[in-house]
């Protein structure tokens, strides 16, 4: 018989924790950051705030299914099941802590100015699209409730991430561009980044954090791609496997690669959709108080 899916509805993407939490996070995570081989590490292809996102919003609907997982592949890493969460946030803050790399004090009045009329405008847009039953409503809504800096720099790595992962099903049918989708991936990370800069200095520079931003992304890629395995074996006859676990790669776009994007996706999830939030490489900004014992440092980004 065939089991019903676990998801009540398509999962969405989630915004990312604050800075603090996000640093706990990373804290947590360390001790396997730096353990992680180098012939795992994985060159960063992606957006990471977009996939961060995007796992946050899938992880209920994996958990649903851990005690499948459990039971039926006895011999998986279900741990990885549970250290997703603090992966993906892990992730996240590694990213802000590269941005901080070389510092830009001056960055934020200007960020915020566009930022704020940029989220307005998006935020109108996918309520449009929600009560068309296009984007997740609850999703907007838990984005429109934010306040603050801290939150509008999350709610934009959020309505990007909402707008790339639908963009197949809203393309035509919204005044949002896939230029706005772009740049509020791209400026929701140096909001965070460039006030840390206002609240702590200049981030340490420049080797480690580069270092460190890639160990944490392979680490998170890594537990994800083995669950999403586990995923398609328990889920194959019911055919719903990517809609549960879908592809990172799923709506990755064939942008020029910058010096850290490097790697292709694979052959068979080939790019679609807006333009992905490239790193922010022209803006070097602090981002988040040390986590103690991590020095963060890194290489300065290039585009």
């Amino acid at each position: 018989m065939t089991k019903p899916s676990p998801l009540k509805k398509k999962p969405a993407p989630k915004k990312p924790a604050a800075p603090l939490q996000a640093a706990a996070a990373f804290d947590k995570a360390l001790s396997e950051i730096e353990a992680l081989s180098p012939d795992r590490l994985i060159a960063i292809n992606l957006d990471i705030p977009r996939v961060v996102s995007q796992v946050l919003g899938v992880l209920p609907g994996l958990l649903a299914l851990k005690p499948a997982i459990a039971e039926r592949l006895p011999q998986h890493d279900v741990a990885l099941l549970d250290r997703l969460e603090t992966y993906a946030l892990a992730a996240w803050y590694a990213h802000l802590a590269w941005l901080s790399s070389g510092g830009a004090e001056n960055a934020l009045k200007p960020l915020l100015a566009e930022a704020a009329p940029l989220r307005e405008n998006l935020l109108s847009d996918a309520a449009a699209l929600a009560r068309r039953g296009l984007l997740d409503a609850d999703t907007v809504a838990e984005i429109r409730a934010g306040q603050g800096h801290i939150d509008t720099a999350n709610d934009l790595v959020a309505l990007s991430a909402l707008f790339t992962a639908s963009w197949s099903e809203v393309a035509g049918r919204t005044a949002a561009t896939e230029e706005e989708v772009r740049r509020a991936g791209e400026i929701g990370p140096q909001i965070l980044a460039a006030l840390g800069v206002r609240e702590h200095g200049k981030g340490p520079g420049p080797s480690e954090a580069a270092d460190r931003r890639a160990r944490a992304f392979s680490l998170l890629v890594h537990a994800y791609d083995q669950t999403r395995r586990a995923v398609t074996y328990l889920r194959w006859n019911e055919g719903d496997a990517d809609a549960i676990a879908p592809s990172l790669y799923k709506g990755r776009t064939g942008r020029a690669a910058s010096s850290s994007d490097t790697a292709a996706a694979p052959a068979d999830e080939a790019p679609a959709g807006p333009t992905e939030p490239a790193s922010p490489a022209a803006l070097n900004v602090a981002a988040v108080p040390a986590v103690p014992g991590a020095a963060l440092n890194g290489t300065t980004p290039t585009s």
